[in-house]
């Protein structure tokens, strides 16, 4: 009402979709303190709000000439969650959740366990669920565990579980079938499982006082009153005890390994092909053939991922299959991630319209802004297609995927397709003779 200048600023530019995180792993288990879920992104930061790993106790024999001839460790109380994070960020990992069960005053315990997942399910972040502690269980109860997570990753459609598959399950029995009778059926395109197990480079953290020395000139005697009157049997000791090497479940560096694949080549490259990092090797050696009814399981479909030492080549994840191993549309590990990150962008980019009037000019900006996001991927080599028109379409208006029905009962719906670019898993090499021409 007062003459002069004003300005208006006009918004002409779409709304974008922006990209979630992809790696971002949650690990359920014990720790020595802290509270009970915190995100830390270094070592550091872990042993700042939950302390260190549960100190081990080793029973060490000398011989008469002062010489170490055997080591013993005492009872295994099954807190791996410390060296499984630390396993983690060796491998490549970044920023990730911890879910704190409990401390190290009581064993494992599948409720505890139980009440950290259902506590991880308030979490929007995490993408990968890991139950590192888990494997302590018994086979039964870690089974539950599984199946309890697959349903989780699958109501809420934003994440993805990596299983172990336990060792010594079940006396007399293959460690896989135990596994794969024991996980179920349902939901299984969210979920893959790694074999077997790893001897870490990690050496086991511990206290002079929880070292026995048994000897001829000092039985039963704690490591730390000798450091001062047999010092050499004492360094010697340390020597051996550093050589004790921490045997871990796979699934923590191979959450690592997601988290540098997503980094360095996208969601849509499977992780697989890479080198397992701070590993001496995988405890039991998979040969071809035994991989054969690892890969493929023509009963149920359950595939289980080898983790296998190549000569040369050092210890490389050799499989890239989700649990759902005879689906052909959930088959591939990268498949299900890409589509699940690019449901949830999609998802959390399209909340703007919700109230928004229910006409052309909403559903132009929705599928604008989709098929730029599309486009981007397409161009970063996520999606298969000779042209855009080949690797994805965006559709949505009326007539196309709503009826006056819908629009009267306030739904917008629009219908995306996606063409991902799959695995090479196996490449076939054709030779013939060429006979010789003059």
């Amino acid at each position: 009402m007062t003459p002069g200048v004003y300005v208006e600023e006009v918004s002409t530019l779409p709304p974008s979709v922006a990209e979630v995180s992809t790696a971002v792993p949650a690990f359920i288990g014990y720790t020595e303190k802290g509270p009970q879920i915190a995100q830390v992104s270094t070592m550091l930061e872990y042993e700042q709000l939950f302390g260190g790993p549960k100190l081990a106790s080793f029973t060490v024999t000398v011989d008469a000439s002062s010489q170490v001839t055997g080591v013993t460790r005492g009872p295994d109380p099954g807190f791996l969650l410390y060296y499984a994070v630390s396993h983690y960020f060796k491998n490549g990992g970044g920023k990730c959740y911890i879910v704190s069960a409990g401390d190290y005053a009581s064993p494992p315990a599948k409720d505890k366990l139980a009440a950290g997942l259902s506590l991880l399910e308030k979490e929007d972040e995490p993408t990968l669920v890991v139950l590192t502690d888990a494997v302590s269980l018994e086979a039964a109860d870690y089974h539950e565990l599984c199946q309890a997570a697959l349903a989780q990753c699958a109501r809420l459609g934003d994440r993805f579980a990596i299983f172990d598959v336990k060792k010594d399950a079940e006396p007399g029995k293959k460690d896989i079938d135990v596994f794969r009778d024991g996980i179920g059926t349902s939901d299984l395109a969210y979920g893959a499982a790694y074999y077997p197990y790893l001897q870490t480079s990690l050496s086991y953290a511990y206290a002079d006082p929880e070292v026995t020395l048994q000897d001829g000139a000092a039985a039963g005697v704690a490591l730390d009153t000798l450091k001062a009157s047999r010092t050499a049997i004492y360094q010697q000791v340390k020597a051996r005890l550093a050589a004790e090497r921490v045997v871990l479940p796979p699934s923590a560096a191979i959450a690592g390994i997601y988290a540098s694949v997503d980094r360095d080549r996208g969601v849509w490259k499977a992780p697989a092909n890479v080198s397992v990092a701070a590993v001496i090797g995988p405890v039991l050696k998979i040969t071809s053939d035994a991989q054969d009814a690892l890969n493929v399981d023509p009963t149920a479909g359950k595939s289980i991922n080898a983790v296998r030492a190549f000569t040369g080549k050092g210890t490389i994840v050799w499989g890239a299959r989700t649990l759902a191993g005879n689906d052909n549309e959930w088959r591939y590990i990268s498949v299900r991630r890409l589509f699940i990150m690019i449901e949830e962008s999609a998802r959390k980019a399209t909340s703007f319209a919700v109230f928004e009037p229910n006409d052309m000019t909403t559903w132009l900006k929705v599928k604008g802004m989709i098929e730029s996001f599309l486009y981007g991927l397409w161009e970063r080599g996520a999606l298969a297609g000779a042209s855009p028109a080949a690797a994805y379409f965006v559709n949505v208006g009326l007539g196309k995927t709503m009826t006056n029905q819908d629009i009267l009962e306030g739904r917008m719906i629009v219908e995306i397709g996606i063409a991902a670019v799959r695995p090479a898993e196996f490449v076939v090499l054709r030779f013939s003779h060429k006979m010789q021409e003059a």
